[in-house]
């Protein structure tokens, strides 16, 4: 669950000083080695346990004074769940957010209550996940198999003694394995004035006339682009989505169709015979489902899967208000 990275060094570059795993597994029941050894399952109990779980984030917050909390690289299943429990319809997220769904987004600032209905949602192994932080501050990382990870800027000597009290272990360590690394050579273009100019004249030179916009990891849109189009599709964007600009979809569908590969990954990206932009990532068991939803689009065209492969004409991320790109999108 989540990416697992090694450094923690937030945007402003400090380091959380206090970081504490919050575990239900008894220290004392770890081998030489560190593995846990004792009865207690690696699943949530959706019970006592789990609102331990939830009360000792509270508990950190209130030592931090924290009260709310922002969403950082928030991500959801995509091709497959792998997760221990069956996976939740709309990841659980439905009713979370004042805007649906959407209101899942990079940055996007929650109340505790929502945040703690997140940390349930990531012990449960809904298929969301992200990293809930206050800048510099605070953050709470939930990792595989009930793992917690709370940082913080003061030492929450009473929430440490509130956990126990709740019959969770805290430790000290390190640092969390779920922290963000930073990395100067990831610089990533902003999708300003300039970006969106190169685009209008790509769109008309015909080089192309499709936008992919990633507005979590894991969750595509795609937006098919014509001249008195792109203003509008710029307006509806995500915050801090990710963008890659695509070739134009191809109205020749039999070249389409007989572009399929013989195995691997593909996705597909069409156009409805209603004007619905659609896709859909399959492997060769899939093929032949694609291939009768693709015969009869309007437009369409088939993509690689694997990162060397699946080359965009250029790319950017949609910056803030302010003009600064402060999403951190890896690779």
């Amino acid at each position: 669950m989540g990416p697992v990275s090694h450094v923690l060094v937030l945007e402003d570059g400090a380091v959380l000083p206090y970081v504490y795993r919050v575990t239900k597994y008894d220290p004392a029941d770890r081998d030489e080695h560190g593995r846990y050894t004792g009865t207690e399952d690696t699943v949530s109990d959706h019970g006592e346990v789990e609102a331990a779980y939830l009360t000792a984030v509270a508990a950190f917050a209130a030592d931090a004074g924290v009260d709310r909390l922002a969403v950082r690289e928030p991500q959801v299943s995509s091709f497959g769940h792998f997760g221990v429990e069956p996976p939740l319809a709309g990841f659980g997220l439905d009713g979370l957010f004042p805007t649906g769904r959407s209101g899942f987004h990079d940055g996007a600032e929650v109340p505790l209550d929502v945040g703690l209905e997140l940390v349930r949602l990531m012990l449960r192994d809904s298929g969301a996940w992200c990293r809930l932080e206050v800048e510099g501050t605070f953050a709470v990382h939930v990792g595989w198999d009930q793992y917690l990870y709370v940082g913080s800027g003061r030492r929450c000597e009473e929430a440490v003694a509130r956990v126990r009290a709740l019959g969770l272990f805290p430790e000290r360590t390190g640092a969390s394995p779920y922290d963000v690394e930073a990395d100067e050579k990831d610089v990533r273009r902003a999708a300003d004035d300039a970006f969106w100019a190169d685009l209008r004249s790509a769109v008309a030179a015909s080089r192309t006339g499709l936008l992919e916009e990633t507005y979590v990891e894991g969750a595509s849109r795609w937006h098919r682009l014509a001249l008195d189009t792109i203003d509008a599709v710029r307006a509806g964007l995500a915050p801090r989505a990710r963008l890659a600009v695509w070739p134009g979809l191809s109205s020749d569908i039999d070249a389409v169709l007989a572009a399929f590969p013989t195995d691997g990954l593909v996705e597909g990206v069409w156009q409805d015979e209603d004007g619905r932009m659609c896709s859909a990532v399959v492997d060769e068991e899939g093929f032949p489902e694609l291939a009768a939803r693709i015969s009869g689009a309007e437009a369409a065209m088939l993509l690689p899967l694997y990162a060397d492969e699946r080359v965009p004409l250029f790319t950017a991320v949609m910056p803030d208000d302010d003009g600064v790109v402060r999403a951190r999108w890896g690779g």
